[in-house]
């Protein structure tokens, strides 16, 4: 009896462990993102607003690509690293999300920033 449930928990282990595994955007919040800047040297952080939106000011220096602009999958895969996660900020959430959940698919670590600039700035 006790080898039977041995033998079907190992199944079940195995059966889930080969499942692949989804990768989905995450959100974060901008009290996150603050911890994350304070404390890690080397940050990909992409704001994805239009370049008149860059121009009423950005979150530290980030890295500027616009989501509604030519191509920006190319300058995204030119421009960041898969090796490190991509906190993705916009106006105030939409944009990002969009663009957070198209790196995903193309294997990045990206987090969404809730709420964007706007937030950013009320709380600060």
């Amino acid at each position: 009896m006790n080898k039977s449930v041995l033998l079907i928990g190992l199944f079940v282990t195995v059966v889930l462990s080969c499942r692949p595994q989804t990768h989905e955007a995450k959100d974060i919040t901008v009290e996150d993102l603050q911890m994350i800047l304070e404390n890690e040297n080397t940050v990909q952080l992409l704001d994805v607003r239009t370049p008149e939106e860059w121009a009423e000011g950005v979150i530290e220096t980030p890295i500027k690509i616009d989501v509604t602009g030519d191509d920006f999958e190319g300058k995204a895969l030119e421009k960041l690293d898969k090796t490190k996660p991509v906190y993705v900020y916009c106006r105030s959430g939409v944009r990002s999300k969009r663009a957070t959940e198209l790196l995903v698919k193309k294997g990045y670590n990206a987090y969404n920033v809730l709420g964007g600039y706007l937030e950013w700035t009320e709380k600060k």
